[in-house]
């Protein structure tokens, strides 16, 4: 079973905590659970007392946490939820050398590593931001900036992936991060369902293509469109003529292009596209051919998924 472990410092947002961790625990009603562990890190200069696995909540509801850490794997989580930042961030919590070293560690043994909004100064803190884009808050992009000037701080969009570091842009964008974090590690399928079951139907986008497509054309609330995704997502690597997609439905083809059509903003064959797009691009990101990503993502021709890449096939824009 995987493990998530959240860094918890003081200040911390319940939300920037509850919103992943909602996420990961939804995923296990669904086949892929994770094992969540919180950790209380006692900021640099404080000597831990009786109340060292204290830590205060900025909405001023205190989080009872063990201060030892889980023994992790490289497929294993780590993740540091934002802090309250105030108008000084000289301020802002001085990360244990400790914690820094855990967090180097994991990263080095080819973990993930990930924040939201603040938390992206601990990761910074450990040298994990140095020569990697890397978000935060729109409130503080200056500052991070500033306190990590070898950090690429990429503005106003949701969330970064740079080598095994993924930073949120705070509060509400933790849960589009843990997301695509479930869409990378179990497909897109699980990650609609725990969408689903969270209610978050409506995906903001950054100017990034981070946003998947499966988030991207998700922000409605027709069943039966739904239904038909989930089965696209399931097997877009496969043929999935209308007409299967229809009964599938329990619809008429006209009526599910209609239907599809205007939920999701393209058409059932466009959006299985869109997905083996996706697929196929981070396929050939990690060494993958041009002719072997098509195969694996179900083109019967490398040609199409050319097309597809630059952007000439018809509707493709």
């Amino acid at each position: 079973m995987t493990t998530v472990v959240f860094v918890l410092l003081p200040g911390v947002h319940l939300l920037d905590l509850a919103g992943p961790a909602q996420a990961f625990f939804t995923a296990g009603d669904f086949g892929q659970p994770y094992d969540l562990r919180y950790v209380a890190a006692t900021p640099a200069g404080d000597r831990p007392g009786p109340d060292a696995g204290v830590v205060a909540s900025a909405q001023g509801l205190p989080l009872v946490a063990g201060t030892d850490w889980p023994t992790l794997g490289r497929d294993d989580l780590v993740v540091v939820p934002g802090w309250r930042v105030g108008s000084d961030p000289a301020a802002w919590p001085l990360v244990s050398e400790p914690v820094r070293e855990r967090l180097r560690e994991h990263h080095a043994a080819g973990g993930t590593t990930a924040s939201v909004c603040a938390g992206a100064d601990a990761l910074g803190q450990a040298g994990l931001l140095d020569g990697r884009r890397c978000t935060t808050h729109h409130a503080v992009q200056d500052d991070l900036a500033a306190r990590h000037p070898r950090a690429h701080v990429v503005r106003d969009v949701l969330f970064t992936t740079d080598d095994g570091v993924v930073t949120s842009a705070g509060i509400a964008s933790g849960i589009d991060l843990s997301l695509h974090l479930l869409a990378m590690r179990h497909g897109p399928a699980l990650a609609a369902r725990v969408a689903r079951e969270m209610v978050v139907y409506a995906r903001r986008n950054g100017t990034e293509p981070q946003a998947s497509a499966m988030l991207r054309h998700r922000s409605h609330v027709d069943d039966t469109v739904h239904r038909v995704q989930n089965h696209i997502d399931t097997h877009y690597a496969r043929a999935l003529p209308l007409a299967d997609l229809a009964t599938h439905a329990g619809v008429a083809e006209r009526t599910l292009t209609r239907l599809f059509t205007r939920a999701a903003g393209v058409t059932p064959l466009r959006y299985q596209q869109l997905l083996r797009l996706e697929r196929a691009e981070h396929l050939i990101g990690h060494g993958a051919t041009v002719e072997s990503a098509a195969r694996t993502v179900g083109f019967q021709d490398p040609r199409m998924l050319r097309r597809l890449r630059s952007g000439d096939e018809p509707g493709s824009r």
